[in-house]
């Protein structure tokens, strides 16, 4: 029933602090997910700097999949868009052949306030890696909801529990946010092959065992998995259809390591449209390039 345990890895981001899970050695990805920070939980002072945002960077053969539990994040991309995103919502943003965007805690600096939330990269499959960037948004209602017995839970992508979100997704996979208070349950459907709990906050039971925020808990293919909370508990249930393995290297991520050398050399050449709304500063190019920057 459980494959792996893994515990995110802190790191410290000059303002705030990310919790990465995905990608690990041993488990490089989940369905399609190959990427995976758990953001905060922080607390801005007002006027905080900023050096604090991120600034415009690249991306190729991936979605990006922005959801928060608390605060907001204001989105810019080369496509055009200009969305904050506040809890409950998803910004959805697909680089395709190649997108750049920014992310600013622009309320936070006048206000201050919480950061707490999930970012995931999704992979795209061979045929739709070079698609046509875009972005999209959806509101808290325009996302299914389920309740019972003291857990509750929204459908951010994909399918779940016969209801299906409105958002356009390029492989099968299910994406869900649950709340639970102490001693309710819920589970993880059976017909998907690649699956994993990632426990946001509180504990909860999995097959006897017991698990803490900062976890997630990969599960075996097979029987659908019920899990319980042994406290108020957030969890994200997430998986998919495989894809096969990818390369990822900075904000980079293909099936093909010549590819992203070719994104690298666009990205040092400038040959890549920045957003719109966000294009007098940039992130170099790193060399040697490190591992995924944390934030997309």
């Amino acid at each position: 029933m459980i494959e792996l345990v893994i515990a995110q890895r802190r790191k410290d981001l000059g303002g705030f602090e990310v919790g990465r899970v995905l990608p690990y050695a041993p488990r490089r990805m989940v369905g399609p997910f190959v990427f995976f920070d758990h953001m905060g939980p922080a607390q801005f002072a007002p006027g905080i700097p900023k050096t604090v945002d991120v600034r415009p960077h690249p991306h190729i053969g991936l979605s990006t999949v922005t959801y928060l539990f608390e605060g907001e994040i204001m989105h810019r991309d080369s496509v055009g868009s200009a969305q904050p995103i506040r809890p409950g919502e998803l910004n959805w943003m697909t680089s395709g052949r190649g997108i750049t965007h920014s992310e600013r805690f622009e309320r936070a600096r006048l206000e201050g306030g919480p950061l707490h939330g999930i970012q995931a990269w999704v992979a795209l499959p061979e045929k739709d890696e070079e698609t046509d960037p875009a972005f999209h948004h959806y509101g808290a209602t325009a996302l299914p909801t389920f309740e019972d017995g003291g857990a509750w839970g929204r459908l951010i992508a994909g399918e779940s529990a016969g209801l299906s979100a409105p958002v356009r997704t390029h492989s099968p996979m299910f994406y869900v946010h649950w709340v639970l208070q102490p001693g309710a349950s819920a589970s993880v459907p059976a017909e998907y092959p690649e699956r994993a709990l990632y426990v946001a906050q509180g504990e909860i039971d999995v097959a006897g065992q017991r698990f803490a925020a900062g976890q997630m808990i990969v599960l075996t293919p097979g029987d659908a998995v019920t899990f319980r909370a042994e406290t108020p508990a957030t969890v994200m249930a997430l998986g998919g259809e495989p894809l096969g393995p990818r390369f990822i290297e900075w904000n980079f991520v293909h099936s093909s390591k010549e590819r992203i050398e070719q994104a690298k050399a666009d990205w040092r050449a400038g040959r890549m449209k920045l957003p719109d709304l966000d294009n007098e500063e940039w992130i170099p190019l790193p060399d040697p390039s490190p591992p995924p920057n944390p934030m997309s």
